[in-house]
């Protein structure tokens, strides 16, 4: 019986098969640390389409930042949505790709968390400086500490647009007291990258600083994230 398959195609899709398969089989072969950004994100893709390898379209994820950080740090501001306009990637491996993101963010915080010094302003904005660089919205923090600086909560005070956050001083010290803090640390991002406190940083830092003398709850710092940066108004002899 003579088979009707055409040797042509089937040397061309094991070829396929086997590009395919390159990432996997060089893990395989020489670990993780050996892959490039693309090829392990690959392996998460795991399959491609009849156009594009898993290699193709992670290569594609890789420069969809935009306006924003291309490669690996674009994953965390592309949404499921422009995830899901590459051909090959669907809802499942979109949100993959954005678990892969966060696991990511939170190993970082994991390994930071047992070395931040709250008393040092690079040690502060070394642990957070990557937790909130990527928020495309202001996220004001505040941390709650004893007297021997240990913190004991952590409360996201309030949630602003690109370029504004509201910090209201009655939210800081109900949730101090609360928490029976006898020190605070306030920090806020500026999604635009530039950590220089506008004049309404300022001025609330200012107004908080004086509620808490008169409460006895003392204002430690206020930092300011930008991208792969920081002001400290306790660096800057401001408290």
């Amino acid at each position: 019986m003579i088979s009707n398959i055409n040797p042509f195609m089937v040397e061309t899709t094991e070829k396929n098969y086997l590009a395919e398969e390159l990432p996997y089989e060089k893990f395989k072969r020489f670990g993780a640390e050996s892959l490039s950004a693309s090829e392990l994100l690959a392996i998460i893709i795991r399959t491609g389409t009849g156009k594009s390898s898993a290699l193709d379209i992670a290569r594609e994820v890789l420069t969809m930042g935009g306006g924003f950080e291309q490669g690996l740090n674009s994953l965390y501001h592309l949404s499921l949505e422009d995830l899901m306009k590459i051909d090959g990637i669907g809802e499942v491996k979109a949100v993959k790709i954005k678990c892969i993101a966060e696991l990511a963010r939170r190993m970082w915080v994991e390994k930071k968390r047992c070395e931040v010094s709250f008393n040092n302003p690079d040690s502060v904005a070394d642990y957070y400086i990557e937790q909130l660089r990527h928020e495309e919205r202001e996220y004001v923090i505040m941390v709650s500490l004893n007297n021997a600086l240990v913190p004991i909560n952590e409360t996201v005070i309030s949630i602003g647009t690109v370029n504004s956050s509201l910090i209201s001083t009655r939210e800081v010290f109900r949730n101090a007291v609360k928490s029976g803090a006898v020190k605070i640390l306030l920090l806020h991002n500026h999604p635009g990258g530039n950590p220089t406190p506008s004049n309404c940083d300022i001025a609330v830092t200012k107004k908080i600083k004086e509620a808490g003398n008169l409460m006895d709850i003392q204002l430690l710092d206020h930092i300011v994230i930008g991208d792969n940066d920081y002001y400290s108004f306790k660096k800057e002899g401001l408290l």
